[in-house]
C-alpha cells in the first residue's frame, strides 16, 4: 500500500483525530476549535481525503 493510502484510513485518521483532542488542541489560524471542526470533519472526509490524494488543496473552498 502507498504511504499516503496507509496516511489516510480512516482508522489513522481517527487516531490522529483523537490525539489532537486528548492534547486539547488549540484552534488554528482560522480560529476553529477541535470540538468544533469535528462535524465539518464528519460532513466532508470524503471530499477532504479526496483532494488530499489529487494534491488539490484550496483551504477558501
Amino acid at each position: 500500500m502507498e504511504l499516503l493510502e496507509e496516511i489516510l484510513t480512516k482508522e489513522n485518521l481517527n487516531k490522529a483525530y483523537k490525539k489532537v483532542y486528548q492534547n486539547k488542541g488549540t484552534a488554528g489560524g482560522d480560529g476553529v476549535t477541535v470540538d468544533e471542526i469535528a462535524e465539518y470533519i464528519k460532513e466532508n472526509k470524503d471530499r477532504i481525503t479526496d483532494k488530499i490524494r489529487k494534491r488539490s488543496i484550496n483551504y477558501n473552498q
